[in-house]
């Protein structure tokens, strides 16, 4: 549908409360979907255009203003190689990682030494301490605004290898570390299945 110029353009729509607080029960799964993939394609598609740096900053810390059980109950049942899949496994990287940024930068600058190629692709934080790898992670997700959605993607699977790489590496032998780590490596996949999408004009 095409826009309509107007003098006074208005800022892109954000995702609010309200917009939670309407959400479909589970007796209307079909009606769940259909408003997981509106407010992922608004999110990602319609804030491209803006310039405004404080929609570019609401965007990398939705899960902090709305809560990521508000996220989840949009868009963690979505296929991980959906747009709505696709922002869940974004977001719930960034809370992680902000949540654990000690545990995660020892992992980052272990893993780095392994896997240099997609530290490259990540973007190296030096030195990679907890504050560097929480404004990694954010630089990262801000690029859902800013950037190349494709490329986003792309730079959180590399985050998420590297780290996994680095846990490995760390893990001493444990159940617990060898399973977080796979886990980490099966979401750098579907992120990376996702980029393909995206660029193949396929990520809806």
């Amino acid at each position: 549908m095409e826009a309509v110029s107007s003098p006074n353009p208005r800022r892109p729509i954000m995702p609010g409360n309200k917009l939670f607080e309407s959400l479909p029960g589970a007796v209307d799964p079909a009606a769940v979907t259909e408003v997981a993939h509106r407010t992922a394609e608004l999110l990602v598609r319609g804030v491209r255009s803006s310039e405004d740096t404080e929609v570019h900053a609401r965007v990398v810390k939705l899960a902090d203003d709305y809560g990521l059980d508000e996220l989840a109950e949009l868009w963690s049942d979505a296929p991980s190689d959906s747009l709505p899949g696709a922002l869940w496994r974004l977001y719930l990287l960034r809370s992680w990682v902000h949540s654990h940024a000690d545990q995660v930068s020892r992992e980052f600058s272990t893993g780095r030494k392994y896997a240099e190629v997609h530290a490259v692709v990540a973007g190296v934080a030096e030195p990679p301490g907890p504050a560097e790898v929480r404004d990694m992670v954010d630089a990262v997700l801000r690029g859902v605004a800013t950037g190349d959605f494709a490329t986003t993607l792309d730079r959180a699977a590399a985050f998420a290898r590297i780290i996994a790489t680095g846990r490995a590496h760390l893990a001493d032998e444990g159940h617990n570390e060898v399973l977080s780590a796979s886990k980490l490596v099966e979401m750098a996949d579907q992120l990376q299945t996702a980029a393909r999408s995206e660029r193949a004009g396929q990520l809806w």
